[in-house]
């Protein structure tokens, strides 16, 4: 009986078919590519949204002792005077929100001056998040109260997530069951005016969505059956893919654990009766988990276009901040009084930037087929639709860009912008960097070039 001495060079479709039909696409695997050219890396774009604002004293530099401002009514949108740092790139500035960024400094970039325009009639805090993205210009839309129409990220998957199982996938961190707010305080993508795209909260669903089987949804650890199947066939892995084949679901199997202990850490606390919020998950935990489900799903290939929001936009319920914050708080509330509350706000404005900073280095190191990381071929975005909490303003909003854009942006720099620029400059911008043929974009009036290499 003949054996097969030289088998055939295996196919990244016959390796994944092997692994026993698990929907978990598998990273670029060199050894596979015999019989593949491999194409280049994908470009992603991904946003990382912050709700309330931040405190401008901690983020912004040169603003350190700015005076901070008194509450103002939602209706009288401010505009903060004055220009921070003149118009053109400076040197990185690294104020005590934007410390965790330090690391990956030469991979962001700072962007400051950017407007949006508050079309009266609605919150300012609602607007804040569902017009984020939007494709249209204030007053528009004739239909409808909001400035809101197809968003920013469904436009972009129209180009580059054709091709992918999730074109677009939308993550929120409100684990809150009360539905005090609309639709639009929590989403901040849009298929069209009035049409959400729903976000997913519960990162178990979400696991479950972008990593279950249809035979096996029930199964709570999916990779061993992945695993198992597929111990055949790794041995015909080379060295280092071999590595990055056990990399790659080691950190799958990370997240599930980390959720298992989730789910047991939430039992234990209902059976010993702890007073907390009900069905809340740790803070921590829980923001660091449903970015690392984004990550994962864009490493993947299982989506080009991904979005989180770190919370809702102005909701009232309390909310446990564990190990940052002593007791619950309401973010939305503190906001509205900062020289009471400005220490604790400053401490949470820095974990949120710290949430979006593990997410950049995470990136940076995941190799893509031609030796170039994630980071490098995706555009991440971390933004606010309001610039203060207590203000309520659209102008000068925070807004920082890491990543490559596949070659195509230069960062590493703080780049302000002369007054008045929209921020559909940026979305603009980067749409025409993913290859989508658009002269313009909701009210912009031009490209953002100094963010172009």
């Amino acid at each position: 009986m003949k054996t097969n001495q030289n088998p055939s060079p295996l196919s990244r479709r016959k390796f994944i078919a092997g692994a026993g039909g698990a929907a978990l696409s598998l990273p670029w695997f060199e050894s596979l590519a015999a019989k593949e050219k491999s194409a280049k890396p994908a470009q992603r774009l991904a946003f990382f949204y912050l709700p309330n604002g931040l405190v401008r004293r901690g983020f912004f530099p040169g603003e350190s002792d700015r005076k901070l401002p008194s509450f103002a009514n939602q209706n009288n949108v401010w505009r903060f005077e004055g220009e921070p740092a003149p118009v053109g790139k400076h040197q990185l500035t690294f104020t005590p929100t934007l410390a965790p960024l330090h690391e990956m400094r030469e991979k962001i970039a700072l962007i400051t001056g950017m407007d949006r325009t508050f079309q009266h009639g609605t919150d300012s805090h609602a607007q804040a998040a569902s017009c984020f993205l939007t494709s249209v210009a204030p007053f528009e839309v004739e239909s409808s109260a909001y400035p809101q129409a197809r968003t920013m990220d469904h436009i972009a998957a129209d180009a580059i997530g054709r091709n992918t199982p999730f074109p677009t996938l939308e993550l929120s961190c409100n684990d809150h069951k009360d539905n005090i707010e609309s639709i639009y305080f929590d989403n901040m993508s849009w298929y069209g005016t009035g049409h959400v795209a729903p976000s997913m909260r519960n990162p178990r669903r979400v696991y479950d969505r972008l990593f279950g089987t249809s035979s096996n949804q029930r199964n709570r650890n999916i990779t061993d059956l992945a695993l198992g199947n597929a111990k055949r066939l790794k041995s015909r892995l080379g060295a280092s893919d071999s590595q990055k084949f056990e990399e790659y679901f080691e950190a799958i199997r990370a997240i599930e654990t980390r959720m298992d202990r989730i789910d047991s850490m939430k039992a234990e606390l209902s059976e010993y009766r702890v007073e907390r919020p009900a069905d809340h998950l740790p803070r921590n935990e829980y923001i660091h988990l449903m970015g690392d489900l984004l990550v994962t799903a864009l490493q993947s290939g299982l989506t080009n276009v991904a979005s989180l929001m770190v919370a809702p936009e102005r909701w009232g319920t309390q909310t446990n901040y564990e190990g940052i914050l002593d007791g619950p708080r309401n973010h939305h509330s503190m906001t509205h009084s900062q020289p009471k509350n400005l220490e604790d706000l400053l401490k949470l404005d820095r974990f949120h930037v710290s949430a979006f900073a593990r997410l950049v280095e995470k990136m940076d190191q995941i190799e893509e087929s031609d030796g170039s990381s994630l980071l490098d071929n995706t555009m991440f975005t971390l933004g606010a639709g309001i610039g203060d909490g207590s203000t309520h303003q659209y102008n000068d909003l925070p807004v920082v860009v890491a990543g490559g854009g596949g070659g195509k942006l230069k960062l590493g720099k703080h780049i302000h912008c002369e007054r008045g620029t929209p921020l559909a400059n940026l979305w603009l911008t980067q749409l025409q960097t993913l290859g989508v043929e658009r002269e313009s974009f909701a009210d912009s009036n031009g490209l953002l070039k100094s963010i172009l290499a």
